[in-house]
């Protein structure tokens, strides 16, 4: 045998041998299932300092002998929840101060048993049951529904400790506050109040005119009110207390008043947000920094709400009628809703009928075109809060009358129209109705209107002779707490002059106004 054979020989035997020996030990003394590896990073940069409270948090996982299938993580490492994600946004509750979080998350293998298991105990945490998908909705698992078969659990977490900052919250203007140069004492304001770290964590808002350094001249809100309506009511005060109307409603009272009104006086009012760590925002000036608003007291029970737009002698023709003829001098004001609404009166229907509830009586005149829009808002509101109202009102050529319905005791489709009445005509009283003078036009008026009015809503006033037009055009409700007539009064004072006879009746005889 050849000496190279020979050798070949002893090789070959050499490595089976040595292949046999490997195979032995494989055998005897298997590797088993190694645990999973994790990562964790903070997102956007992997260096922790003080971090808003809402935390982008992102991990991975990597498996020597397998492949990761989903991960654990606890924000308190009790409480442990599986996730098959590699990231999440957490928003994170901010306490009452600076709060430091810890967060933890193990990668999970495939190495699983192959059959669910009700409680994962490893590392010496109770992880829980396997997560299933719950099909029936019973809230355990049974047969045929899927898994997730979990292997090892990195016993070494990932591991980030995350310090939250708490911030102050912030506040700004509702663009819907815009307060006009002068009003009474009664207007609504609203706000914006947010916090990075959640508006929940708002815990008050604090309110006050006029004075912010005084503890006693502030109010404190709950942290939910974004808007409220303030009103005074008792007037023998140079400042009085103000209501605080929360969303401006009638029913939803603050128990604590308003101080610091300046009657017939600049005012400015001022909003902070407080959270519950008792950090602060800025206090924000409304109407704004260096300026005001003026707060203008009422002279008596009497508003007159000059709705006319026409340029005539219509407002010096009622300004002389109350104060000289009806003895009201000084004793009433003038509440002119054009003005009004050419400076963008904020929430003006709301604004305005808190206003008008400053007055028991009113009388409001019109042209043609009359606020509708406000005067359907806030009548019956008016009326039902105890005040009188009358109107000297005309209306559009066309007119919806449901709209009309909404605030006059009127039938429906029971209008009837002229285009004009001359100078000279004659608007005359029913004959049930005696203590009523009868009215004589001075100049020709346009777009007539006269209604059949609800017969058990309305007492039938006036209407014009020969019953040219049909229905009357001036009523009272059943109630007396509203008059009604169809055209412009300073154009009826002719003949023997009897407005002031029938203002008179209205509000001394019917309504019950006092001097």
């Amino acid at each position: 045998m050849k000496m190279i054979e020979v050798k070949k020989i002893i090789s070959f035997l050499v490595l089976a041998l040595l292949f046999s020996s490997c195979f032995k030990e494989m055998v005897d003394n298997p590797i088993g299932n190694q645990a999973p590896h994790t990562g964790l990073f903070l997102y956007p940069d992997s260096s922790v300092s003080k971090q808003p409270s809402k935390i982008d948090l992102h991990w991975w996982g990597d498996d020597p002998d397998g492949f990761v299938i989903g991960y654990y993580f606890a924000w308190d490492g009790k409480h442990w929840v599986f996730t098959q994600s590699n990231d999440s946004l957490f928003a994170l509750q901010i306490g009452a101060t600076d709060t430091n979080y810890t967060f933890q998350v193990s990668a999970v293998d495939n190495g699983g048993n192959g059959t669910y298991d009700k409680d994962i105990v490893q590392n010496g945490i109770d992880y829980g049951p396997e997560p299933f998908t719950d099909k029936n909705g019973n809230g355990v698992w049974d047969n045929g529904e899927s898994f997730v078969d979990i292997g090892l659990i990195d016993p070494h977490p990932a591991s980030i400790k995350i310090p939250i900052k708490n911030s102050a919250p912030t506040v700004s203007m509702d663009p819907l506050t815009i307060l006009p140069d002068t009003s009474f004492p009664a207007m609504s304001f609203g706000w914006i109040a947010s916090d990075i770290d959640g508006d929940g964590t708002i815990k008050n808002i604090n309110v006050a005119l006029n004075d912010t350094t005084n503890p006693n001249n502030i109010v404190s809100l709950d942290g939910s009110v974004r808007n409220i309506s303030v009103r005074a009511n008792d007037f023998s005060s140079s400042s009085p207390l103000m209501d605080i109307l929360i969303g401006g409603l009638e029913t939803q009272i603050a128990p604590q008043k308003l101080p610091g009104l300046i009657l017939n006086g600049n005012n400015q009012f001022y909003v902070q947000a407080v959270d519950i760590s008792g950090a602060k925002s800025k206090f924000l000036a409304i109407p704004g920094v260096g300026k005001n608003w003026y707060v203008k007291k009422p002279s008596g029970k009497m508003l007159i709400v000059d709705d006319y737009v026409t340029s005539d002698d219509a407002k010096s023709f009622y300004n002389n009628m109350f104060a000289d003829s009806l003895g009201l001098k000084g004793k009433f004001d003038v509440f002119d809703l054009s003005t009004l609404a050419a400076q963008s009166y904020s929430r003006s229907n709301l604004n305005i009928l808190l206003t008008l509830k400053l007055f028991k009586y009113i009388f409001w005149y019109t042209d043609n075109n009359p606020s509708l829009d406000i005067i359907s808002a806030v009548t019956q509101d008016y009326l039902t809060a105890g005040g009188k109202i009358a109107f000297s009102m005309q209306f559009p050529q066309s007119v919806d009358l449901s709209v009309l319905q909404g605030f006059l005791p009127i039938s429906a489709d029971s209008s009837d129209s002229k285009l004009s009445l001359f100078g000279g005509v004659k608007i005359a009283s029913d004959s049930t109705q005696p203590v009523y003078p009868g009215l004589q036009l001075t100049t020709t008026i346009f777009r007539v209107k006269s209604f059949y009015v609800n017969p058990l809503g309305a007492i039938p006033i006036y209407y014009f002779p020969n019953r040219e037009m049909k229905g009357y055009i001036g009523f009272m409700d059943n109630v007396k707490k509203m008059f009604f007539i169809g055209v412009p009064l300073h154009k009826a004072n002719g003949g023997s002059a009897n407005v002031k006879s029938l203002l008179y009746q209205v509000f001394f005889k019917d309504f019950g106004l006092t001097l």
